[in-house]
């Protein structure tokens, strides 16, 4: 589970934890060493899956500090990077150009422009509370795709991820030890990370809904949303329920 968000040092779980969380210069820290060589393998194997003309329009939803938005753009594509954290757009901007674009934006507001496709990569969807605004994301990422557009949604596989979750770990980077613990409550999958820093204690929850295949299947039926593959991991391999590493979903 790659994101994470919201501190509170007096023990009690911010609503919106991922308004502060990826916010701070932590969450970066916390996850640099990220795979990024798999991540492009992905881009590389999805854009010629989907055979998306040259000069597409691509958004990329939760775009982060843009990593991915930068490779799609290198592979010739139109690419609208976007994310609720202004840090991280404001990091993504040093790259933009022509057919580059950054901009802070909240997943549940559909755009104006449409787009070929649109990329929600490594579990940046179920952040939400509320099953609505879940709900109300999917139909914004669904009108907001031309008429021969595609969508994909990256997420973890919940019935693979709670089967191997590591209860609790110490991960030490760049002389900070974060201190991780996972469990899974009121069906989400709740990431617990404390640490000290400059003798300041900081905690921080990443909290995922444990979405599963029939969940969303379930929302895409409502949405009248029609899912054409998905995929078990990074090579679009068939997804198996039980021990696939991811949940892609391509729809239209």
């Amino acid at each position: 589970m790659p994101n994470s968000h919201s501190t509170t040092t007096n023990g009690g779980k911010p609503e919106n934890w991922y308004a502060s969380w990826f916010d701070t210069p932590y969450y970066h820290i916390l996850y640099k060493d990220r795979d990024y060589a798999e991540a492009q393998l992905f881009m590389d194997n999805i854009t010629s899956y989907l055979n998306l003309p040259e000069n597409a329009k691509i958004l990329d939803l939760a775009c982060g500090k843009g990593r991915h938005s930068i490779y799609l753009n290198q592979l010739g594509y139109d690419v609208t990077g976007a994310d609720l954290s202004e840090n991280s757009i404001n990091e993504a901007s040093k790259y933009a150009n022509e057919t580059l674009h950054f901009q802070v934006h909240d997943m549940r507001e559909p755009w104006e422009e449409k787009f070929d496709a649109i990329f929600n990569l490594f579990t940046s969807f179920g952040y939400f509370e509320s099953d609505d605004d879940n709900f109300t994301t999917l139909k914004a990422i669904h009108d907001s795709l031309s008429e021969y557009g595609f969508a994909v949604i990256d997420f973890m596989n919940v019935d693979q991820v709670i089967q191997n979750l590591v209860p609790s770990e110490t991960k030490s980077v760049d002389g900070i030890d974060f201190h991780i613990k996972r469990y899974v409550e009121d069906n989400h999958i709740v990431k617990e990370i404390k640490f000290n820093d400059d003798a300041q204690d900081f905690c921080f929850y990443e909290k995922v809904k444990a979405l599963t295949l029939s969940d969303f299947e379930s929302m895409m039926d409502q949405a009248g949303i029609y899912l054409l593959d998905v995929f078990g991991d990074y090579k679009l391999r068939k997804f198996h329920k039980n021990d696939s590493e991811r949940l892609i979903m391509v729809f239209k």
